[in-house]
């Protein structure tokens, strides 16, 4: 006889409550096998993909895309045991087993954390709140019901980024047809439909994305990684005492040596930038003011100081911004940095940065440079004491032996928490970082 379990919500990451159902990778009817991939949840700190931990064939898709869940909350019901191969049940004894499942029934998989499973979702905006319903592991089967709204009646398939961006702009991915294999939807679809140049979205479309055509305003949930940026910004900004410094270098000798590099063998097909550069220095110059890799902690009253960099790199991605880490950075050479972030960045454009990946840091570069700008007053993440800012390299006249010559030049700016940093720690540090990117042979006399 059948076998009816529900697959939870998992934890996948240590303090997460909730998650929104990006897109199904199944629907009713479907054989799954054990850890195949079954939905794609994003989190506050990244999308995941979530792995289902019994074989059987899906008989209901429990909540829809963009909704958001509760950890522990039931997303999908499948049948185990599809062919009706299992021992009938006893009578009474096993009826009442069934309607209380022993906990390891339910526990997600290994990896997923230790949160105790929920039987209640939230219900989504505009809709009655409905009853929590029972955790079990035999429940009666219930008709299938669709994932996708009304409008096509299908789940579009598009990657994260794309998604994100349709709702930026405000366009119905139920409305397109995907240009690439297999249907796939495009980043150029999307911009294509935002154009007028593919079918307009219907009204009901526009509604559903937001955008209210009487007052031309488009409203967005606050959810995802944005809200989680929003509450860390905050509480940093309201509990470290923020001071930012500033200095102004010449990097031409950097510059110099970095065509050197690109142009020997062992720098072959290796990306060496600027933020390379910086990130080697900050890891040297972190050696010598340990209080830049210290943390602040309140609930002991203490002053953590840390004997390894956890790196971590601010990367604008179509989610929003996140801050993945390179562990152990100040054990890397230059090349090893220089690979490691360009992994590093690369995951974190495709919006596949795992929350582990995210935790953990000692202190960040931000790079506003790459967008043309000179320098900002970066807010330092929680947990840390330190974010260094790197600016636009531009060229500028500057002296140069008493004469004015155009150079390569770099403005940095450093916040730091001066509950740990005081002014003197702060200023060589960045001293030293920038004395490192102005001349690279400074690092030999460290």
């Amino acid at each position: 006889m059948p076998e009816y379990k529900q697959f939870p919500l998992a934890d996948t990451a240590e303090g997460l409550t909730e998650a929104d159902i990006i897109a199904w990778q199944v629907k009713p009817g479907d054989t799954v096998t054990v850890n195949q991939i079954v939905v794609e949840v994003e989190t506050a700190k990244a999308a995941v993909e979530l792995p289902i931990p019994w074989a059987g064939v899906v008989t209901e898709l429990l909540v829809e895309p963009g909704q958001t869940v509760e950890v522990g909350a039931p997303i999908l019901t499948i049948d185990v045991d599809p062919g009706g191969k299992a021992a009938p049940s006893a009578p009474a004894p096993a009826a009442a087993k069934e309607e209380e499942p022993a906990e390891e029934e339910m526990k997600p998989l290994v990896g997923y954390g230790s949160k105790a499973v929920v039987t209640s979702r939230r219900a989504r905006k505009g809709a009655a709140p409905a009853a929590p319903a029972p955790v079990v592991a035999s429940v009666t089967p219930v008709a299938a019901v669709a994932v996708a709204p009304a409008a096509g009646g299908y789940v579009p398939l598009a990657k994260p980024p794309v998604r994100k961006l349709a709702k930026d702009l405000g366009v119905d991915l139920h409305a397109l047809t995907g240009t690439a294999d297999g249907g796939v939807i495009t980043r150029d679809d999307v911009h294509a439909a935002a154009n007028g140049s593919a079918p307009a979205t219907s009204v009901q479309s526009a509604v559903d994305s937001g955008y209210n055509p009487a007052t031309r305003e488009r409203r967005v949930p606050i959810k995802g990684v944005r809200k989680a940026t929003a509450a860390a910004m905050v509480q940093s900004a309201y509990t470290a005492p923020h001071v930012t410094e500033f200095l102004t270098i010449d990097v031409t000798p950097m510059m110099e040596f970095r065509e050197k590099l690109k142009k020997s063998r062992e720098f072959a097909g290796v990306k060496v930038t600027p933020l390379t550069f910086a990130a080697k220095a900050v890891c040297m110059a972190a050696k010598r003011t340990p209080d830049v890799n210290a943390v602040w902690d309140e609930a002991a009253q203490e002053i953590v100081f840390k004997d390894y960099v956890h790196l971590g790199i601010a990367a604008a991605t179509p989610r929003g911004l996140v801050v993945p880490k390179v562990r152990d950075a100040d054990s890397m050479s230059l090349k090893e940095l220089a690979i490691a972030l360009t992994e590093l960045t690369d995951v974190a454009r495709q919006g596949k940065t795992t929350p582990a990946a995210m935790l953990g840091g000692t202190i960040t570069i931000t790079n506003v440079g790459v967008f043309g700008v000179d320098t900002g007053t970066p807010i330092i993440n929680p947990g840390e004491s330190a974010i260094l800012c790197l600016g636009a390299i531009k060229d500028t006249p500057w002296v140069v032996d008493g004469e004015i010559k155009v150079r390569k030049v770099l403005q940095l700016s450093l916040s730091f928490d001066h509950r740990v940093v005081d002014g003197q720690q702060g200023s060589e540090f960045l001293a030293d970082v920038g004395a490192l990117l102005a001349d690279p042979a400074v690092a030999i006399t460290y």
